[in-house]
């Protein structure tokens, strides 16, 4: 395999849906898991089509409680191309399938660079002879609304003709997660299809609640010579188009699928059906649409650039292709937020949960405005987390763990463990760390881009909100003197209330409060910088009283962080639980990743035990360069030292069991500062988690966006130390044996293509030729201003 390709070779069902999700399409609208055209949903395929933001809800029964979900819809299937073959005169043999052949040759290959999956196989046919099928199909990067599919079938030792059916297929499911299977799944409704001669079919359909309009058209032609018979017809949730086709030995065969797809979510049309029949009436030939799709793809490379050598290199390649799948500058005109797996399966339902603390951070220096636009998604959620404060007693901004369509909570109710088939009761909804990771990403992008009209304005009201909430939440204990937080649940998900006690959540973790006074901090600190007469505006838009900021900035100062064993402790009382016996569980388990269902299973809870699933107090030295961190604590009144910092680094490392995709990358970041010649342990572990599917099948539902991304901005920001603050790049790069070249392209402050790369201990920092205005970077012993169009060679110090 090349840098830019990714091949499976051979057919293998178990590895099936793997496969199709690591080989999805898409283009930000809308995306296509890699499923073969011939086979429907089933034990061994699932395919799959998703629109960006496109939900619906539905209500089931789960142990006796009626529930509401909702999900990201699978809508009709497009890619339905069947068919069979006969000698010339001869008996037509069954339907093509993958699951009953023997197949001489079989390979698919994805390719980054021009975004596109070929599928190529040949087969000994019973019925006529060796058949050689090639099909590559595409998404469109450029037009948002187009995909396209081209067969070509040859003949090698036989002639005679090949039927070939085309199908849409509105009777679709969400089936993709097979422990949702007890829930209603079936979200499209008022189904009709139509066929439009000569060439072109369509399909018409509503979601059943949310009530959007789903439209998609498909026109199939054969290219090379005439088919002998061509018809299209349409039934209740199917529409058909079905030809005969003439092939000699030798001579290709071309059949080419094109599909339109819009919904009524969509801008600048008045009716779905009439826009897709309209585009796909105006659409050229697969050649045409092609060269385009390819031609909008390397210069979105350009903007995107990273360069790391070796097998590293490939697998962030490969990332930084599906992170840009689902968000692609399509996504600036979207009302929609981060998926936490992608457009490319339908684990999680579709939701948006702090994913973006991971993603944000990599597309404000590559890709701003679509930053913004999944900032503006929040924005305009913004009046319904103020509404779900106001219902909890509180004021500000309570912003839902998991979010859909419209910001309530989409937090399920209940979750069911596989292991003992036991549906339990879900706290999630507790995670109101969520909002300061808004706040976080509404600075970030702020810094980055020095977008003052957002900061200002939207950027503002959030900001104010979120601290709103924190502050209202903290209540004072007068014994200590201090402000807690109390019923909780930090990131870490296995510690969700106290062993035996009836109330869910936890008091005073250690990340949430943290994070709480870094948030109240930069609302303080964003009052002071604004004019006058915005601070009036503000306070009048939101209702904020000038009485509340004392409450603040005295909150900011006093939160609780507490300690055991001269430690952060990740919440009060964690010192209190149970030791593991980790290495009588490994022994006994393949994988104890998900440890709280292995506990569950054998009637124990892992609330019990001093047992992590991911990184919890950790995360602090993922938000947080040290001597940012050493500062927000010195703010609170705590002693924090590279000491201290490396002892609770070496204690929860211990006492954590990995069992989330973003696990990994925190620690592996983390230890790129604290102990480097550990870090690559992790960092490899974070880049195999969804080609090698460590987490046991679930990439097969979807990929995980926030962890591909997180692995691209380790190296961007983990390995630089790089931090966009005070109107300058900041450096500060550690030396990671593993990944010790590198080199990447910025997007900063108006300039386009700044580059930044590192090789045999020297940094280099080019700025492109503009009219704008010389950069500062400073290092941790120098500082230099380079000008547009220069580039400055920088010898940095051994570490």
């Amino acid at each position: 395999m090349s840098e830019w390709t990714w091949e499976y070779e051979g057919y293998d069902p178990s590895t099936e849906r793997l496969r199709e999700a690591l080989c999805t399409l898409g283009n930000g609208y809308f995306a296509t898991r890699g499923a073969v055209p011939e086979c429907r949903a089933g034990l061994v395929h699932c395919p799959g089509t998703y629109v960006a933001g496109c939900y619906n809800r539905l209500e089931s029964t789960v142990a006796g409680r009626q529930v509401v979900n909702e999900d990201l819809v699978n809508l009709p299937n497009w890619l339905l191309l069947r068919f069979r073959c006969r000698r010339a005169q001869g008996p037509w043999g069954p339907w093509f399938s993958p699951d009953a052949c023997t197949f001489l040759d079989y390979r698919h290959t994805l390719d980054l660079r021009r975004g596109t999956l070929t599928r190529t196989l040949r087969y000994q046919d019973d019925a006529a002879g060796v058949l050689r099928v090639e099909q590559i199909r595409l998404v469109h990067m450029r037009a948002a609304h187009l995909a396209a599919l081209r067969t070509v079938f040859t003949a090698e030792d036989w002639s005679g003709e090949i039927e070939v059916e085309a199908a849409l297929d509105g009777s679709v499911i969400n089936s993709n997660v097979r422990r949702y299977r007890s829930l209603n799944r079936r979200h499209l409704a008022h189904v009709r299809t139509g066929a439009q001669e000569p060439d072109m079919v369509w399909m018409h359909c509503r979601t059943s609640t949310s009530d959007i309009a789903v439209a998609m058209a498909a026109r199939t032609v054969v290219t090379g010579q005439p088919p002998v018979f061509s018809t299209v017809r349409s039934n209740p949730h199917r529409a058909v188009h079905r030809l005969l086709i003439p092939i000699s030995r030798g001579r290709p065969a071309g059949v080419e699928k094109t599909l339109a797809l819009h919904t009524s979510r969509d801008r600048a049309i008045s009716d779905p059906l009439g826009a897709v029949v309209d585009q796909l009436s105006a659409a050229p030939d697969f050649s045409a649409l092609l060269d385009s799709h390819v031609t909008a793809w390397e210069q979105l490379w350009r903007r995107a650039e990273i360069q790391v050598p070796g097998q590293a290199g490939r697998v962030l390649r490969l990332h930084l292709f599906h992170v840009l799948q689902t968000l692609s500058p399509h996504t600036a005109d979207l009302d929609v937020g981060v998926p936490a797996r992608g457009l490319h399966g339908e684990a999680y339902r579709g939701h948006v949960f702090w994913d973006e603390l991971f993603v944000l951070p990599y597309l404000n220096l590559h890709l701003p405005e679509v930053s913004r636009a999944l900032l503006n998604y929040r924005h305009r959620r913004l009046p319904q987390a103020c509404r779900a404060a106001a219902a909890a007693g509180r004021t500000g901004a309570m912003y839902p763990w998991q979010s859909g369509s419209d910001g309530r909570e989409e937090t399920q109710q209940l979750h069911i463990n596989p292991r003992s088939g036991r549906w339990l009761p879900d706290h999630s909804r507790l995670r109101h760390h969520v909002g300061s990771a808004i706040a976080y990403n509404v600075w970030q992008y702020c810094e980055a881009t020095g977008d003052t009209e957002f900061l200002h304005t939207k950027g503002a009201e959030m900001l104010l909100q979120i601290a709103r909430f924190w502050a209202d939440i903290a209540v004072l204990d007068p014994e200590s003197g201090r402000y807690c937080i109390r019923g909780v649940v930090g990131p870490d998900e296995y510690h969700d209330s106290y062993p035996g006690g009836g109330q869910p959540g936890l008091d005073n973790n250690t990340y949430t409060n943290v994070t709480a006074a870094w948030v109240l901090s930069r609302a303080l600190d964003l009052l002071r910088r604004l004019p006058a007469w915005r601070r009036e505006e503000l306070f009048q838009r939101v209702q904020l009283d000038d009485e509340e900021l004392p409450k603040w900035e005295e909150t900011s100062r006093r939160l609780r962080v507490p300690h055991h064993q001269g430690v952060i402790s990740q919440f009060e009382g964690y010192d209190d639980l149970s030791e593991l016996d980790w290495d009588a569980y490994r022994a006994r388990y393949d994988n104890i990743r998900r440890l709280d269902r292995i506990l569950e299973a054998e009637g124990d809870a892992v609330n019990r035990y001093k047992a992590s699933k991911q990184a919890d107090v950790l995360m602090l030295g993922y938000l947080f360069s040290p001597t940012e961190l050493q500062q927000l604590f010195r703010r609170l009144g705590y002693r924090l030292d590279d000491e201290i910092w490396r002892k609770t680094v070496d204690y929860y490392l211990q006492r954590t069991s990995h069992g989330s995709t973003l696990s990994e990358l925190v620690h592996g970041w983390v230890l790129t500062r604290v102990r480097r010649a550990e870090a690559w342990q992790y960092v490899h572990e974070a880049l195999e988690a969804d080609t090698a599917d460590i987490q046991g099948g679930t990439t097969g539902e979807g990929i995980h966006l926030g962890a591909m991304a997180g692995t691209l901005d380790l190296v961007q920001r983990g390995l630089t130390g790089l931090e966009t603050r005070e109107d300058a790049l900041w450096l500060d790069p550690v030396p990671l044996p593993a990944l010790s070249e590198y080199g990447f392209s910025l997007r900063y402050r108006g300039h386009w293509g700044v580059s930044v790369r590192l090789q045999s201990g020297q940094l280099r920092i080019g700025v492109p030729d503009s009219e704008e205005s010389p950069i500062r970077v400073v290092l941790p012993d120098r500082a230099v201003t380079i000008a547009p169009g220069e580039t400055c060679t920088l010898v940095l110090p051994p570490r």
